[in-house]
């Protein structure tokens, strides 16, 4: 399959899951990967289960130092993009009643701040007719107190791709 063929591609959370999945199937159509997470133990994991046409690059999408990092990356060795799938995101239950300001502030930054600046960033590089792909959830239309801060998270990001 070539559907990707010569694609470049940035998958943040692409240590695990569904951003990992994602990595895997873009590199079988054709593409190349730069796949982005915390723990530089699991990216090793990936790239080993990705096999080929990969770059791993350690970083926190809520440091805007580390996103600068992954783009300078993706410039250095490709010198532009056409593919970001922001996946990275993180969910903690925690009852309304229950939520502390770091909660909160953990939550938004990782999902609703680290999601909006991966795409920002990512402009200067991505190419015309490039694609964003926002991971997100429909449990903000659900009204979950367990998943209060999460939810609001996911509406932002359903905000930033109406906008």
């Amino acid at each position: 399959m070539s559907k990707l063929k010569n694609k470049i591609a940035v998958i943040t959370g692409g240590s695990s899951g569904i951003g990992l999945a994602a990595a895997k199937r873009f590199v079988e159509e054709g593409a190349y990967v730069f796949i982005t997470g915390r723990r530089q133990s699991e990216l090793e994991k990936a790239k080993a289960a990705v096999g080929k046409n990969v770059t791993t690059v350690q970083g926190d999408v809520a440091n805007l130092a580390d996103l600068d990092k992954l783009y300078a990356t993706v410039k250095s060795e490709k010198g532009a993009l056409d593919i970001v799938v922001a996946n990275a995101g993180i969910v903690e239950m925690v009852p309304t009643a229950q939520v502390t300001p770091e909660h909160y502030d953990k939550t938004f930054n990782v999902n609703a701040r680290g999601t909006f600046f991966t795409v920002q960033k990512s402009l200067p590089l991505l190419r015309n007719g490039g694609s964003v792909v926002l991971v997100g959830s429909g449990v903000h239309t659900k009204g979950f107190p367990f998943y209060v801060t999460y939810a609001a998270t996911k509406a932002a990001m359903r905000s930033f791709v109406r906008s």
